[in-house]
């Protein structure tokens, strides 16, 4: 293993441990937490398996019985929001994942092989920039169709471009440095030098982009679900607070109350934990 990756690997260390010596970032650590674990239970059945089951009357305000009270069909809201839990952890990870795969290969071998390919990648993410990606996404998903599906595809293919920029920098100065340069020495491929010398000291920019790209991924399907194009079938914050803009006419508030602070509390603590792993990972934000 090379210097280099030892050192990647030593920052990642060292920056975790930052995180948890911080009262604040390590609450955000534990939110988050507690929202993923939240996902896997209501995922393997064990909580909200019966959110769809009438627990009370239609619109019943929120009591000691019945946290948050009940919907139009009587379901407890409650429920809705942890069943949501599911949808938005995994939108999160599916749309970050896509994100990060497309953005960083295509960074990389632009990054990487410069000239005509390089020059080829720019022009096409500068043209997809350029649309505006609210226009983008609202296609996208008119052409695929509403789903869960549609909301993993069209967010994750409008959501790396930044991530391809700042991969496409980091390569061009990584390839010539001396780990590189000892690695072409002994005849490695390109595919070896990028995935085994030089992605790992780039790694730490793929776990910031992940936190940014999570809580943006949970705030865009508000905005589908709104327009009618998110998740069907199955509770999501987005389409709560669709269903509550009419109820609000009529007084009943804790549907989109509910809605709202469960997104409200992950997609802060998303903010607040990217910006200390920012702040850790990043040697020119340090003492700033």
């Amino acid at each position: 293993m090379s210097t280099e990756v030892k050192q990647s690997k030593s920052l990642l260390h060292s920056a975790l441990l930052k995180v948890i010596s911080e009262k604040l970032s390590l609450i955000a650590l534990i939110i988050v937490g507690i929202y993923f674990l939240v996902a896997i239970l209501t995922s393997a059945g064990i909580l909200a398996s019966d959110w769809n089951k009438e627990v009370g009357a239609s619109y019943m305000p929120p009591s000691s019985s019945i946290i948050f009270g009940t919907d139009i069909f009587g379901r407890s809201v409650f429920q809705k929001v942890v069943k949501a839990t599911e949808t938005a952890v995994a939108i999160g990870i599916v749309v970050s994942c896509i994100s990060i795969l497309i953005g960083t290969t295509m960074g990389m071998i632009a990054g990487y092989f410069g000239g005509f390919i390089d020059e080829l990648i720019v022009w096409f993410y500068t043209t997809f920039s350029s649309i505006p990606s609210i226009m983008l996404l609202v296609a996208i998903a008119f052409i695929l169709g509403k789903g869960t599906m549609t909301v993993f595809l069209s967010l994750g293919v409008t959501s790396w471009v930044g991530l391809c920029r700042i991969v496409r920098a980091e390569v061009m100065k990584h390839k010539e440095r001396e780990y590189v340069h000892a690695a072409n020495a002994i005849g490695a491929t390109h595919s070896r030098k990028l995935i085994k010398h030089i992605l790992p000291n780039i790694s730490h920019l793929l776990i910031i982009n992940f936190t940014q790209t999570f809580d943006a991924a949970v705030k865009s399907e508000v905005i589908l679900s709104f327009l009618g194009l998110g998740v069907v079938g199955r509770p999501s914050w987005g389409t709560m607070i669709d269903d509550s803009k009419l109820e609000l006419s009529r007084g009943v508030w804790w549907q989109l109350a509910a809605a709202t602070l469960a997104m409200f509390v992950i997609v802060l603590a998303f903010n607040i934990l990217g910006d200390a792993l920012r702040d850790a990972l990043d040697p020119k934000l340090k003492g700033k």
